[in-house]
């Protein structure tokens, strides 16, 4: 499962009118810590994943994407232990390969439920309307 769908209600009920903000700016965030940390890895800079994927983390768990937060907790976790050995993130390369799609997954999750009209299709009791 990919949101705690318990912690997404609460964060829903906490942040009321300014949710879908919110979650807009989760959005924006997202891609660039994805592109920062993917950058960083392409680079073989252990010090410029950790700030990435530490707001990754933060983030998500805000919106209860669990899986995503532990993810990117990973990426800062080993990042970290590589700054303080003076050595090559190479082993957390791993776990920055599925990232970008888990973002995106989750993202689609998240968006498809603060927004339930735009997925909804024409069902029983109602008509699907036509061109004049």
């Amino acid at each position: 499962m990919l949101v705690d769908w318990d912690a997404y209600a609460q964060a829903r009920s906490e942040l009321g009118t300014a949710f879908v903000r919110i979650l807009g700016y989760f959005q924006e965030d997202g891609i660039k810590s994805v592109a920062a940390i993917e950058a960083a890895m392409r680079a073989g800079n252990a010090a410029a994943l950790v700030i990435p994927a530490h707001t990754l983390k933060g983030e998500a768990r805000q919106f209860g994407a669990e899986p995503l937060a532990v993810a990117a907790e990973r990426i800062e976790t080993i990042a970290r232990a590589c700054v303080e050995k003076r050595d090559s993130p190479d082993e957390v390369l791993a776990h920055i390969v599925d990232l970008r799609g888990l973002f995106e997954a989750t993202l689609e999750l998240l968006q498809r439920e603060a927004n339930p009209l735009v997925a909804r299709k024409p069902g029983f009791g109602r008509r699907a309307m036509s061109g004049f």
